[in-house]
């Protein structure tokens, strides 16, 4: 083998002529001997293979027909390996060749057929053709590899960037998301792809991306950073997020975005924002955190049915703990006490240390006399005697109350009154509270009273029920009894129901006497059979409470079962009060009180606000006209309207209509004129005991109220 070297510089071509003649080899050299080229030479097929593996070879001039290895097969041979199945060869051959054997070295690939002698100006040129095409192909293969190192390295930098990136075309939708996008919105990115990128974004909220921020951000070339937006995972998760979009190239028609998880900086934030606002010793609100939340709620002013109610509770003998015991002790002590706080309180109602032994707590109560009987548990639990490191610890609790605004503007006026009233309750003698208004102590003291005898009275079974009549106006039929609760105190007498049932529905306590109602009604219902038509109707008042138990269906059923009645024997009364409360479940209920069998009637209707839409959408039975509506007819034109019109809209929906609290003989002709069909009232007869009831005259004889 003879080789023609040359500098790296001047080979930037490598030719390989593989002959087995030496003169061959000497004449081919000396041809395509030139400056850029370098020219190797092997003697055998053997050779050849041998340099292929030390060289670069950008071309192969392969003669045909050698001994040893033929020329057909150093090509299939180069053909077979990763390193030279791409390079070019052209087969020389002395003889002229056949149709098949052409075809063999093109399958073998050949590029090429030259046949010896040579024409110096046909080699050259088509030599020098086959070296540029390969000074191509590997400048090629050369910018691909360049290229596929820089996407490898982009995507690498993409992949494993910590931010989120997305790209969004013009039309909103996600060309491409990297896979810290994909985790954060928890979907593979093949399900991001094709997505409108609104569909993640819950703030800002952006409803329409045609003229969104965004949009417009974009194409004013404009970078758009939001540091408080939201992302709504695949799963429905919120994620706080920064956002930076900045436009791409405009041949791209696509914006790049920025996502920055900021759920730890979030964290972070709250952490610091609760470790701000809160007592480190009791996990309680702290006075800033009161001052917060309180401030808050006052300015708001929102409170229209209840009132606000600030209880200002300092504990009595908390010192000599500290002087006795040390500070770890009392800080066990305080520890303690904010757990008996929290257990006494509802977790609505807003509780804080304010320094030092002493809390305050802001309510929300339907009453401020209610106070006191939050005072009094939260004094009664907190004065429980307990251990300390081996000594028995009792301690008391003094309790000043304020309303709200009644007692102060604002809070600071609050808490100026209610501190004043706990000092009152210490010179008291401590372990006590007081309101700030003294006329609201007489009051909350004898409401606790009341509210203590009540209980007693349920215990007792002091309450009783009596019957009152409703009559056909047109008949003088007995339709039905009102079966209603009465209380008999021991030392009082009867207890007006206007001052012990609000206390009952406020304790509540009626749910207590709720199953004795509906037993002892059904039972009397039961034992008038022999005296009144099998129709007769008895009713039953329910309160909201009454009427929100998910079991009162069931309880009904029983009753009715245990007493032998039919459903139809028992009706229901509910005020409009009680059906607003909450409407869908307002709707279940009467569904299932119709179900049943159970009549249902809307009571006291008039004696507030009202809606005819209850009417239209509940499925009712009876219509009960309020006493205090009633009691304005005939003089109140624009009452009698009103009734006059209930009673047609009644009629058309095909439910009766009791006029209740009928006490004139003018009320029960005018009732009488406008299709009123039966009334309940003293006029009629008032409310009787049961053993009573079977003295009533029936038919009831109207013609003796004739004037």
């Amino acid at each position: 083998m003879e080789c023609a070297q040359a500098t790296p510089a001047e080979a930037s071509s490598i030719l390989l002529i593989v002959d087995d003649y030496p003169e061959n080899l000497i004449s081919m050299r000396a041809l395509l001997q030139r400056p850029g080229w370098q020219v190797l030479t092997a003697a055998s097929g053997f050779e050849a293979l041998d340099l292929l593996l030390e060289h670069d070879v950008d071309l192969v001039l392969l003669d045909v027909q050698m001994p040893g290895m033929d020329g057909f097969e150093v090509a299939r041979l180069m053909r077979g390996s990763q390193r030279t199945c791409h390079t070019p060869i052209i087969f020389l051959t002395a003889n002229e060749q056949s149709r098949a054997a052409v075809i063999k070295g093109y399958a073998s690939g050949a590029v090429d057929y030259l046949f010896k002698p040579f024409d110096p100006q046909i080699l050259k040129p088509k030599v020098q053709a086959v070296l540029e095409h390969q000074r191509n192909r590997r400048a090629l293969q050369r910018l691909s590899h360049d290229l596929e190192v820089a996407r490898a390295f982009n995507a690498s930098v993409l992949d494993n960037a910590a931010e989120g990136i997305v790209v969004v075309g013009e039309d909103g939708l996600i060309r491409f998301a990297n896979p810290a996008m994909s985790r954060l919105l928890n979907a593979t990115v093949q399900d991001l792809q094709g997505k409108e990128f609104l569909d993640y974004l819950q703030k800002p909220h952006i409803p329409v991306w045609a003229g969104s921020e965004l949009l417009d951000g974009y194409r004013r070339g404009e970078t758009l950073r939001l540091h408080d937006a939201l992302l709504r995972t695949a799963p429905g998760q919120q994620v706080p997020v920064a956002l930076s979009c900045a436009p791409l190239p405009a041949e791209q028609q696509a914006m790049v975005v920025t996502v920055l998880d900021m759920s730890v900086v979030r964290h972070l934030h709250q952490q610091l924002e609760y470790q701000a606002v809160t007592d480190p010793l009791t996990g309680l609100l702290n006075r800033r955190g009161f001052y917060q939340t309180v401030e808050n709620l006052l300015l708001r002013g929102e409170r229209t049915d209840s009132v606000w109610v600030l209880l200002y509770l300092d504990l009595d003998g908390f010192k000599r703990v500290n002087d006795s015991l040390g500070h770890d002790a009392g800080d066990r002590v305080l520890r303690w006490v904010s757990e008996q706080l929290k257990a006494c309180l509802r977790p609505f109602d807003i509780l804080a240390r304010m320094g030092g032994d002493e809390f305050t707590a802001l309510l929300d109560l339907e009453f401020p006399e209610q106070a006191a009987k939050i005072a009094e548990k939260l004094i009664e639990r907190v004065s429980i005697c307990q251990q300390i490191d081996g000594l028995d610890i009792a301690l008391g609790a003094s309790i000043g109350i304020a309303t709200f605004p009644d007692c102060g503007a604002n809070l600071d006026g609050l808490l100026r009154a209610s501190d004043i009233a706990m000092y009152e309750a210490k010179r008291a003698g401590r372990q006590q509270y007081r309101f700030y208004d003294h006329d609201m102590n007489g009051r909350a003291r004898s409401r606790l009273m009341l509210e203590e005898s009540v209980r007693t009275a349920i215990d007792n079974r002091d309450f009783n029920l009596v019957y009152q009549p409703q009559v056909s106006i047109a008949s003088g039929q007995i339709r039905g009894f009102e079966a209603l609760l009465r209380w008999q105190h021991p030392s009082v007498g009867d207890v007006p129901p206007g001052l012990f049932l609000p206390l009952l529905e406020e304790a509540r306590l009626i749910s207590r006497l709720g199953s004795w109602i509906y037993q002892c009604g059904a039972g009397q219902r039961k034992a008038w059979e022999t005296l009144f038509a099998e129709d007769l109707v008895l009713g039953v008042s329910l309160s909201g409470t009454q009427f929100g138990m998910p079991n009162l269906v069931t309880e009904l059923r029983q009753v009715l079962e245990r007493n032998g009645l039919q459903a139809r024997h028992l009706e229901v009364e509910v005020t409009e009060e009680a059906l607003m409360h909450n409407p869908d479940e307002t709707r279940k209920q009467v569904r299932l009180l119709r179900n049943l069998g159970v009549r249902v009637a809307l009571d006291d209707f008039g004696s507030g606000p009202c809606s005819l839409s209850h009417l239209r959408d509940l499925e009712l039975d009876t219509l009960k006209l309020d006493r205090h509506l009633i009691s304005r007819l005939p003089a109140s034109s624009r009452d009698a309207a009103l009734v006059r019109n209930v009673i047609e809209l009644c009629r058309q929906y095909g439910m009766l209509v009791v006029a209740e609290g009928v006490e004139t003989v003018a009320q029960y002709e005018w009732l009488h004129a406008n299709g009123c069909e039966y009334v309940q009232g003293f006029l009629v007869g008032q409310p009787m005991m049961a053993e009573d009831v079977g003295d009533f005259v029936q038919p009831f004889d109207w013609s003796t109220l004739v004037r």
